[in-house]
């Protein structure tokens, strides 16, 4: 081992507990800052980032749409999978509304563009707490996290946000019926949506650190696979929209997500026992 390692492992196994949350203080105020200055140059170019991205899903050149149309005359030489034009309408309906929408995307966009950086910070903190061993075995976990987070997030806003938009968008009841939506019905679908998504996908890394734990095994993960086929339908139900399409869109990544767990499971068993010879 390194000096200047030991000399880290000593200096926090020396720091008292008033100590360590003192260190966390100043992991969290980084963190913070890096969020709330991301968020103030997202506010300055909100009205970009609201026309571009968050209404985007909501006009038929989307780029989901537009991928989707070429697949449907590549297969079938029509339209069959073109998705047209919403019959909807977007109002504000509160005095203060679009500013406090403008503010609340500002800062979902510092979040998620910021993530990578706070799951580093994290790290940071909770690295000289680690054993070697396990320091070299986790390198890449920030990178990991953040790979997963960004692919789920893509995944929410590219397949399940503007499906759910076309489904919810066009469906009537009656033609007595218009569909307007309030900003706040709007950016809640589409921001829930997207981040549930994200978050979501952080799947097989929960089961990794569950297994290092050992409180999950490979075992038990394949013991109760069709309960979490049915855990998994019914998350899927609850963040997306009622229809059975975005369902199956969502269920599908997340029991792919769940194999991959397992089988990280059984790669944390295997490299325990051998840790144990």
């Amino acid at each position: 081992m390194a000096l200047d390692q030991i000399d880290v492992d000593k200096h926090d196994k020396n720091m008292s507990f008033l100590e360590h949350l003192e260190e966390l203080r100043w992991h969290l105020v980084r963190s913070v800052a890096v969020v709330a200055s991301l968020a103030i140059v997202a506010f300055i170019f909100g009205t970009f980032i609201f026309d571009n991205i968050i209404f985007s899903p909501a006009r038929e050149n989307f780029i989901t749409y537009r991928i989707l149309c070429d697949i449907s005359y590549w297969l079938y030489d029509a339209d069959n999978l073109c998705i047209g034009g919403f019959e909807f309408n977007t109002q504000n309906i509160t005095v203060a509304g679009q500013l406090i929408y403008h503010l609340t995307i500002s800062m979902i966009t510092g979040i998620i563009v910021a993530f990578p950086y706070i799951l580093w910070e994290f790290w940071r903190f909770l690295k000289p707490a680690l054993k070697p061993s396990e320091r070299s075995r986790t390198t890449g976990v920030v990178l990991v996290s953040s790979m997963l987070f960004m692919i789920g997030i893509v995944f929410g806003y590219l397949i399940l946000t503007p499906l759910s938009l076309s489904f919810m968008g066009n469906y009537s009841v009656s033609d007595m019926i218009q569909n307007v939506w309030t900003i706040q019905s709007y950016v809640s679908f589409v921001t829930t949506l997207t981040l549930a998504t994200g978050i979501v996908f952080e799947l097989p890394l929960i089961i990794y650190f569950l297994s290092k734990l050992g409180l999950v095994g490979k075992s038990f993960l394949k013991k109760y696979r069709k309960h979490a086929m049915v855990v998994t339908l019914i998350l899927s139900s609850i963040i997306t929209p009622p229809d059975v399409m975005s369902q199956i869109l969502l269920s599908f990544p997340i029991y792919v997500l769940y194999e991959i767990g397992i089988i990280i499971a059984g790669r944390v068993e295997r490299q325990r026992e051998k840790d144990t010879l």
